[in-house]
């Protein structure tokens, strides 16, 4: 069996619609030699970089955002991709009171209905530290690296239905850049972006404690605080993130909610070691996630002990 690894990146390239992904690919441009290859996705073949170690890595240029025209290219992704170890949707960030000089991460599903796409903690771990590495290397320092809430764009541009989102069963990530047009234009930060996609199968070394972290706001400091967090020859893998206000709307306190809650845990690879919530969450999710830790025994525990990995009763 193969050792080797394959990552597929989609980018809208029209600047009317996507004002970073085709800075982010310009730069992958000149960084590698990329090869094209004989499949042809809107009228531009799909380039290839082969790393060191053999592992490849494709570049999809598109003419939309993928998840605005789900139905379209969920049909594409999975005729070419489906097999793939990874995968990646470069774009702009952009929201109503949204922070700014950000490069966020995050996995993609609906929370509110429960739909989760397949999420890979160790591959998303290396991508957050690739790009913090190369944050300071070109020396980007007015900008951070953070997660966000899970979510897919395809809701709000009526892109699809959420059951699509597991219906294409590689994990993939939001890569963006964020939150204003300055940001977007940045060269270093699109060059930051251009480095760490090929950087993903590039372990850490680390032992990952897989973690569900559930509650809180979309940026949620807590959460992203412990994304470079390391102690002795542990980290922690970051993937899903269920904000307080999905939550609520997706009545996570019924029944059902618990169903959603397990059909998280089910679509992130390895499973996880703990729970973390955010304080101010409410006795009724608090509980049902209780019921979930002890179902999957795993601690369940308050966010303020990410900052205290030692004290973490780890279920060994």
């Amino acid at each position: 069996m193969s050792s080797t690894k394959k990552a597929v990146y989609f980018f809208c390239i029209n600047p009317d619609i996507d004002p970073v992904a085709g800075n982010v690919f310009n730069k992958l441009s000149k960084i590698y030699s990329l090869v094209d290859t004989n499949i042809i996705i809107d009228d531009n073949p799909v380039q290839k970089h082969l790393d060191d170690k053999g592992n490849e890595f494709y570049f999809v240029r598109t003419s939309k955002v993928v998840c605005h025209d789900y139905r379209l290219y969920l049909t594409i992704m999975n005729r070419y991709f489906s097999d793939f170890d990874m995968a990646g949707l470069v774009t702009w960030h952009e929201g109503q009171n949204a922070p700014d000089k950000i490069l966020p991460v995050h996995t993609t599903g609906d929370v509110e209905t429960g739909y989760f796409g397949n999420a890979n903690p160790l591959y998303m771990h290396n991508l957050l530290l690739s790009l913090e590495k190369n944050r300071i290397a070109v020396g980007l320092e007015d900008f951070r690296i953070t997660t966000e809430g899970t979510h897919w764009s395809g809701i709000i541009n009526n892109g699809g239905t959420p059951d699509m989102i597991p219906q294409f069963p590689v994990p993939l990530v939001d890569i963006e850049i964020g939150s204003t047009p300055s940001s977007w234009s940045n060269s270093l930060a699109s060059k930051v972006i251009a480095h760490a996609l090929t950087d993903i199968f590039n372990d850490s070394g680390k032992k990952l404690k897989n973690l569900l972290c559930v509650g809180g706001v979309h940026f949620e400091p807590a959460f992203a605080g412990a994304v470079l967090q390391t102690w002795e020859e542990n980290a922690f893998g970051i993937s899903h993130i269920l904000p307080n206000h999905w939550l609520v709307s997706g009545h996570y306190e019924c029944e059902d909610g618990l169903v959603k809650l397990e059909n998280c845990i089910k679509s992130i690879k390895g499973g996880i070691a703990c729970i973390a919530f955010h304080d101010n969450l409410k006795g009724a999710y608090k509980e049902q996630l209780r019921i979930l830790g002890k179902k999957n025994n795993v601690p369940v525990f308050k966010h303020q002990l990410l900052r205290r990995p030692l004290d973490i009763p780890w279920n060994e």
